[in-house]
């Protein structure tokens, strides 16, 4: 009897199961979890990393259900990072080093974004401007998109070149949208500007380059890229390598495959599919290398930014363990 009680009760077990009866305590297949995370960047190509890794779903094969949020400018995200409504953000290495070095901020960077390239930041005039040469704005306007920041440090290191400072202009901030209308109405003498906008001032006002910023001893200077703030960094540790590893798949693609940046570019901001061809684009890095990103606070001693070294690797968290998933080819 107590083989025949055995034999029925595993004949059940097996009926019930193939009914589904278990079927919610041991599901066949299990879909892992993702973790919602919001990112914030500009919408400039310096982002486009990050949307090709959204549209090829390498966050999503990491464990990730990232949000894109546009941010103004890097020094308007960290209050965003440190409030936790951010999780990420692209953030210029001159407001990185410079809360840093202060004591305002405390962050780590996870990742490198993007690397200045000719006509990529240029200082523009008006159509008609008499100015010829960086020496002409001496006591003139200039607009950028804020002080001490990648903007105002190339302008004070193309004044250097002809003898000034950037004390000897009168720096005046607009956001990157606006900063067009402020030069063409005459608001500033000339304008820092970065792609698209100096593309599209050149097409519809006829404005010119007055000087190229990505020059001389700025010549292929580290930009932009990926930080958070060191307390999540420090909670999240398999949330920021999930970030690094997706991140650094799409960098790689992005560093090799022009088309796919212009892919990417008018899906987030106002470029359209005719100016993603043709604008210029700076490089996407496919390593965060302490010794080329030391440039950035080197220029800024030597431009009176900071008041004492820095040492930019103190701000690098380290590299991820190798990514598990292989790259999509679309």
């Amino acid at each position: 009897m107590k083989r025949i009680r055995t034999a029925l009760a595993l004949c059940l077990c097996v009926a019930l199961t193939a009914c589904g009866a278990f079927e919610s305590e041991t599901p066949a297949t299990t879909e892992r979890a993702l973790t919602q995370i919001k990112v914030g960047a500009l919408l400039v190509p310096d982002a486009a990393p990050a949307h090709i890794a959204l549209k090829r779903g390498f966050f999503r094969d990491e464990g990730l259900d990232v949000t894109m949020e546009p941010i103004q400018a890097a020094s308007m995200a960290l209050p965003a990072l440190d409030g936790g409504s951010l999780q990420f953000a692209l953030l210029n290495y001159v407001t990185v080093v410079l809360s840093t070095a202060e004591g305002d901020a405390k962050l780590v960077m996870v990742a490198d974004s993007y690397e200045a390239a000719e006509d990529t930041f240029v200082v523009m005039v008006r159509k008609n401007s008499s100015h010829k040469t960086m020496l002409d704005l001496k006591g003139k306007k200039v607009g950028v998109a804020s002080r001490k920041s990648i903007g105002s440090l190339t302008v004070a290191s193309a004044l250097k070149t002809v003898g000034l400072k950037e004390s000897d202009v009168e720096l005046v901030e607009f956001p990157l949208p606006e900063m067009a209308a402020q030069l063409i109405g005459g608001t500033v003498d000339a304008a820092w500007m970065t792609q698209p906008y100096i593309q599209d001032i050149s097409k519809k006002h006829g404005a010119r380059k007055l000087q190229d910023m990505a020059k001389d001893a700025m010549a292929n200077i580290p930009v932009a890229g990926w930080g958070t703030t060191t307390a999540y960094a420090k909670a999240n540790p398999h949330v920021v390598a999930a970030f690094q590893r997706a991140i650094g798949k799409a960098q790689q693609i992005a560093a090799k495959d022009r088309k796919a940046v212009e892919e990417v570019l008018p899906t987030y901001t106002k470029i359209d599919a005719a100016t993603a061809a043709t604008i210029a684009l700076g490089n996407f890095p496919t390593t965060m290398d302490p010794n080329r990103l030391q440039r950035i606070p080197d220029a800024m001693l030597e431009h009176d930014y900071l008041t004492k070294p820095f040492i930019v690797k103190e701000l690098l968290a380290p590299a991820p363990a190798l990514a598990p998933t292989p790259i999509r080819d679309q």
